[in-house]
């Protein structure tokens, strides 16, 4: 009889088994094994200070999150994208920091994309095996019409997600610009990537739960590439989202706000530069530093790629 054990699901789960336990995020504390007894007081302040060690660890890999930016900005400023692929809490953080970047800095939907294993329902639901799928990551990436000008940001916390490493493989064989997002040294998806970011937080409070300091290293780190970014791209001014989308009550008042603090100007001078301009926030206060009209404001932006400082340099120059 031929032996079917090496096919038997306790072999194969016994490899991934040997395989989490060489990894930090999966480490056991046996200092806390017994933090249910704690009060909730207690717990509350270890897992404040567990959260307090998150920071220093993404500031250990400040000069390797650095290059990367410039290098994802570089190339959206050619038109590419920036696109984030990751499984479960990882994938959900890139779809939330994609969602965000249209209202904050009035980009395209298409411009920054977040890619999770299993699509939209994997946001509220696990879909069961689609995080272990290389050939997903790469359908999904082909389905966008990757480029070589985009950015694919593989993110998983283990670093071994196949899923994540998967799409950065796809990306970078087809040349587009890779970074791999972890939290464990000397990972499959640093490995995989470009610029392997590897954000080493240590075990979790809870063993293995890498939603918690894993997931807020990620979200750190996840904030930087897309703010700078869209920093080095022009969408601020200062430290102004001057790009941003007044869709609310809420954002139509800080668009008068930000115009205010840009220029000084009286709430009636604003609100004509803001009718001038249909609202942009962007074209107002070149309007109002500038002594421009709306359309010459948009006609300068247009020619300075959408820096602000470069047209309020070449609205001065037209008066000089």
């Amino acid at each position: 009889m031929t032996s079917t054990r090496a096919n038997t699901p306790s072999a194969t789960y016994g490899a991934l088994r040997a395989q989490l336990a060489t990894l930090t995020t999966e480490a056991f504390r046996p200092e806390l094994a017994e933090i249910d007894q704690l009060s909730t007081a207690d717990i509350a302040r270890i897992m404040n200070g567990e959260d307090r060690t998150v920071p220093q660890a993404v500031a250990a890999r400040l000069p390797e999150i650095a290059a990367a930016i410039d290098a994802t900005a570089e190339r959206m400023a050619r038109g590419g994208r920036l696109i984030y692929a990751g499984a479960g809490t990882a994938g959900r953080l890139g779809v939330l920091d994609a969602s965000e970047c249209p209202p904050t800095f009035n980009t395209d939907p298409a411009q920054v994309v977040g890619l999770i294993a299993g699509g939209p329902t994997a946001m509220i639901k696990a879909v069961e095996g689609a995080e272990d799928s290389r050939e997903l990551a790469a359908e999904d990436l082909d389905r966008l019409g990757l480029t070589a000008d985009d950015t694919v940001v593989g993110v998983s916390a283990s670093g071994r997600t196949p899923y994540a490493v998967g799409a950065v493989e796809h990306a970078r064989a087809l040349g587009a610009l890779t970074l791999g997002l972890s939290c464990n040294a000397d990972s499959a998806l640093g490995a995989a990537a470009e610029h392997g970011l590897e954000i080493v937080v240590g075990p979790e409070l809870l063993t293995g739960s890498t939603r918690l300091k894993a997931g807020t290293a990620q979200k750190l780190v996840l904030n930087m590439i897309s703010t700078i970014t869209m920093i080095r791209l022009g969408k601020t001014y200062g430290n102004l989202m001057v790009d941003v989308r007044a869709s609310n009550e809420k954002l139509r008042a800080r668009s008068r706000r930000i115009v205010a603090l840009a220029t000084g100007a009286p709430d009636t001078d604003i609100e004509a530069a803001l009718a001038a301009t249909g609202g942009e926030v962007k074209n107002a206060i070149l309007v109002l530093l500038g002594s421009v009209d709306g359309p010459t404001a948009a006609a300068l932006l247009n020619e300075a790629q959408g820096h602000l400082r470069v047209a309020l340099q070449a609205a001065a120059a037209r008066t000089a």
